[in-house]
């Protein structure tokens, strides 16, 4: 089996392309990856695994604004992260995620990411860290609370750069669909 990766930005990504990640995604999570959950992973870098010429697994990470302790923080928000399911639990996921890591410590403040029951611990054993604290949003009329994301929103800073820590919640940009 000959294995081949890639990171390609969206503007990238032929039609084709976009269509076998949008037909992996759709596998991948049983058919419950809406047209919000594909907007969402579009426009920024996508990490791209093939076996053989076909895609077996995909991550993306996409830029989002995060409000911290009066700050705006420019942050690499991770999105879309799946594995085709005759392919998993053979470090094809964290293929993936080594290239996204790549990106982020390189361009952004830190990494975000709002992790399934059964992706946690995969980002738990990378290295990424439970955010303890309140997670907001900024809604189109005030701040609103997502009580929801709490105890899933993980995060990831180079070693050089600390990561927020509360009090204090981390307020994302607002976004159709779900928020995180």
């Amino acid at each position: 089996m000959t294995e081949s990766s890639r990171t390609a930005h969206t503007f990238e990504l032929s039609p084709a392309e976009l269509l076998e990640i949008r037909t992996l995604l759709a596998d991948a999570f049983d058919g419950d990856f809406s047209d919000e959950d594909w907007d969402h992973s579009l426009g920024g870098v996508h990490a791209l695994v093939y076996e053989d010429g076909e895609l077996v697994a995909h991550g993306s990470v996409v830029q989002r604004r995060v409000i911290h302790a009066r700050r705006s923080l420019r942050i690499g928000y991770v999105e879309a992260v799946a594995v085709r399911a005759d392919r998993r639990r053979r470090g094809l996921g964290g293929l993936v995620m080594d290239a996204l890591e790549r990106v982020i410590d390189g361009a952004y403040e830190f990494g975000a990411l709002s992790a399934s029951d059964d992706g946690a611990a995969l980002y738990r054993a990378r290295g990424w860290r439970l955010w303890p604290g309140r997670i907001e949003a900024l809604g189109p009329d005030s701040v609103v609370r997502l009580p929801g994301e709490e105890g899933s929103t993980f995060l990831r800073s180079a070693a050089a750069r600390p990561l927020p820590k509360p009090p204090g919640p981390l307020v994302f940009d607002w976004r159709d669909g779900d928020l995180l």
